[in-house]
């Protein structure tokens, strides 16, 4: 079974990141009310794990369920270690736009910031 908090949780998500997420929802057809944002952490990288992101139409089992200016975020158990207390944010800026995971928890990070130790 899911638990759910409204606005707190294993991770904070800015409201820009939010705001771009939730557009990318509407966009993709998905109920923003059900659907949301999936932040896990998977084996790769050239730092040993890498950060995933992916839109859910649902929770699944077991997952945190957290909501942040309106937007649902889904992490499931085994990545919650890892993304504790960590912050997702959107930058839009010359070099790029797209979301970035700040962690506290990493020891170190890949040039790139989407590989990383703990």
């Amino acid at each position: 079974m899911s638990s759910t908090s409204v606005d707190g949780g294993t991770v904070v998500v800015t409201e820009s990141a939010a705001d771009k997420a939730i557009d990318l929802l509407s966009g993709e057809g998905l109920d923003t009310d059900v659907a949301g944002l999936r932040l896990f952490v998977q084996q790769g990288g050239c730092a040993g794990l890498s950060y995933g992101m992916r839109f859910d139409d649902e929770p699944e089992d077991g997952d945190n369920v957290t909501e942040h200016h309106g937007l649902r975020v889904f992490v499931d158990e085994a990545s919650e270690r890892y993304v504790e207390g960590s912050t997702l944010d959107f930058e839009d800026g010359l070099q790029g736009a797209g979301f970035h995971v700040e962690n506290p928890n990493a020891e170190s990070e890949c040039g790139c910031g989407e590989s990383f130790r703990t």
